[in-house]
């Protein structure tokens, strides 16, 4: 009797423990996270890692862009004037850069990007310059002194180092440059304006494998794709032919993964879209938040080598990582 009793027992247990894990996957698969998913779903939005969130004695203010090396992260501390730097298993290890004009100083560090050399190149938005730092933070010198000189950089905002070419974007000027590593102007993209080819305060930047140059739109709310040579080649806003109503509010940062999927932060919508290299639009993630994978006024964002994505939530104090 007593052992009919425990095989009844055991029978239910069983029973019981198939019927939760049926709900679970009937009702919640999405919450499983397993690499099989991934495979299944190579369009899926990627999934939250860590955060990055630096010395709790002085969080960060306002982190805007980061980059990524293979030994080194660098974060635009924007509020706090400075560059902090992680190591790559995301401990906080220095930081440089103070209030000031002057040589290694800033007043609105915004895009920041590496060479091949390890060097650091920040934008500050506000000074008008773009300073060159070793990856231990010391000041090398100012980049293409003289279209600064000249007025064709008053405004960096974005910033981004693909195949030796330096990608800016000029928030007042609403152009978009591209120059060679030694600062010689290679190309000049855009102008005031809403047509094809004219933007309204351009923030983020990036190119492709092919050379083709991706930038943010931020005031038109879209994405403006062009060829290496600087021709307007079509828009990106999640309606099918990129004229129709836009999904994007206020767009911010932007990059490409090694498969040809574009991620573009939309900062005022607390969201990340992500689109496949028609430009058609197959998955978002966030929503406005302080848990793990949600944002509170996103800006910028980085994939590294290994597709890891960076996403700096501004408001949230931290830069959030997905894979």
């Amino acid at each position: 009797m007593k052992r009919r009793n425990v095989y009844i027992g055991m029978a239910l247990i069983a029973i019981a423990t198939a019927a939760v894990f049926t709900l679970l996957f009937m009702n919640n698969t999405k919450a499983v996270d397993t690499g099989l998913l991934k495979v299944l779903d190579p369009n899926g939005a990627p999934s939250h890692s860590q955060s990055l969130t630096g010395d709790f004695s002085k969080p960060m203010d306002k982190p805007m862009d980061i980059a990524v090396s293979s030994s080194f992260t660098f974060v635009t501390d924007t509020n706090n004037k400075r560059v902090l730097t992680f190591d790559a298993g995301g401990n906080l290890l220095y930081s440089f850069g103070e209030d000031g004009n002057g040589e290694g100083q800033f007043k609105f560090p915004y895009g920041i990007s590496i060479d091949e050399k390890g060097r650091v190149f920040v934008a500050d938005l506000y000074n008008g310059k773009i300073s060159i730092f070793d990856e231990k933070g010391k000041f090398i010198e100012y980049f293409a002194p003289e279209a600064n000189k000249e007025g064709k950089v008053s405004a960096p905002a974005a910033l981004r180092i693909i195949d030796k070419k330096v990608y800016v974007t000029d928030i007042k000027a609403n152009k978009a440059y591209v120059f060679d590593m030694t600062g010689k102007l290679l190309l000049e993209v855009g102008k005031p304006g809403v047509n094809d080819g004219e933007f309204n305060s351009p923030n983020g930047i990036t190119a492709d494998e092919e050379g083709n140059i991706y930038v943010v739109d931020t005031g038109n709310q879209r994405v403006q794709i062009f060829d290496k040579q600087g021709k307007f080649v079509k828009i990106i806003n999640g309606s099918n032919d990129g004229k129709g109503e836009s999904v994007f509010v206020n767009p911010r940062g932007i990059g490409i993964d090694s498969t040809g999927k574009m991620y573009v932060v939309s900062n005022l919508t607390h969201m990340v879209y992500g689109f496949d290299k028609d430009g058609k639009k197959i998955f978002q993630m966030g929503g406005m938040g302080e848990q793990n994978g949600q944002f509170y006024l996103p800006n910028g964002l980085f994939i590294d080598s290994k597709d890891n994505v960076y996403i700096t939530d501004t408001l949230n104090l931290r830069v959030q990582v997905f894979n």
